[in-house]
């Protein structure tokens, strides 16, 4: 017997001889006090191996047809075999209408050696920033250099925007390198989509502010925030800015996936693809802020946005 077997045996049995009533019983093996009344006739019937469960040794409902294994491993070998078993799940559901668990599919994966369980590291532990409450209040913003095609294409730089209160992206552009114009482009894109946040939150680059001692001047992008009325920020760590460098690290791995799956090898391609991604990501990742409030100061026609972005 197992162990929560052995200790549905020893309340039963205290059931049975008045030690305890139906409705404690019921609460310690968290059922119901029908189904307690149905192991006590059972346990009277056929003792306590009509406690143990019926399902054992023998093999689930549920469980994967060999046909549909070996098609699932066919298709990993063919087009996802650098896939982890969640992002493998959503693809094969959304492309090939195939419905399994990750759970299922990891298992399947690391006996066939396609998969190999990760160590779990020490964390180390950060102190929490409390998200803002409302959207638009603080954007984190950041400049993600990777092989985005896999040697397909050039290497280029991801530009993200990412709400704090919600971590919706907000804007998101391919550039061929981290530049004062690349940023630019993205920030017109996002003001003109949502108004005007009240601050960027940045690292400390030369894009963002003057990194010279007892120097008061500002970069170009500092100037264009100033005019716009929009504070910077910037953070003192990477941690300090966990979201949009994790949502980094996602689109390293998922952005990466898709474009290859849809044979994107070039910025334009890929900046004509990124509405869509950027809609499924934030479908699947963005959460509700606090407040319902809308902290965008929305554009009111005579801000001249060429300008002050040049």
């Amino acid at each position: 017997m197992s162990q929560q077997e052995v200790l549905r045996l020893q309340v039963i049995e205290k059931l049975k001889d008045r030690i305890l009533s139906q409705r404690e019983a019921s609460k310690i093996l968290k059922v119901s006090c029908r189904q307690i009344k149905r192991l006590v006739r059972v346990y009277r019937q056929q003792g306590a191996k009509g406690l143990v469960s019926k399902k054992r040794d023998k093999p689930s409902n549920n469980r994967l047809s060999e046909e549909t294994k070996q098609n699932i491993l066919a298709l990993i070998k063919d087009k996802y075999i650098d896939f982890g078993p969640t992002f493998l799940g959503e693809k094969l559901l959304e492309n090939h209408d195939i419905t399994v668990s990750k759970e299922t599919l990891r298992q399947l994966m690391v006996a066939e050696n396609l998969w190999q369980t990760k160590r779990r590291k020490e964390a180390k532990v950060h102190q929490m920033r409390e998200r803002r409450s409302r959207f638009g209040e603080l954007s984190q913003i950041d400049g993600s250099p990777h092989d985005w095609f896999e040697g397909r294409g050039d290497k280029c730089c991801l530009i993200v925007f990412i709400d704090d209160a919600t971590s919706r992206i907000v804007s998101l552009r391919f550039e061929e390198t981290e530049t004062t114009a690349a940023y630019f482009k993205a920030a017109k894109t996002y003001v003109t989509q949502y108004g005007l946040p009240m601050a960027f939150y940045s690292d400390k680059h030369g894009i963002f502010r003057v990194n010279m001692p007892n120097c008061d001047s500002e970069t170009q992008f500092g100037r264009a925030a100033r005019e716009l009325g929009i504070e910077i920020i910037c953070a003192h760590s990477p941690q300090a800015k966990g979201r949009v460098e994790r949502s980094n690290q996602t689109f390293q791995d998922r952005l990466v996936k898709e474009m290859r799956l849809l044979g994107i090898s070039d910025i334009e391609a890929a900046n004509a693809y990124l509405p869509e991604f950027r809609q499924k990501h934030n479908t699947k990742f963005a959460v509700e802020p606090k407040s319902n409030n809308d902290a965008h100061v929305k554009l009111i026609g005579d801000e001249n946005l060429d300008l002050i972005f040049c």
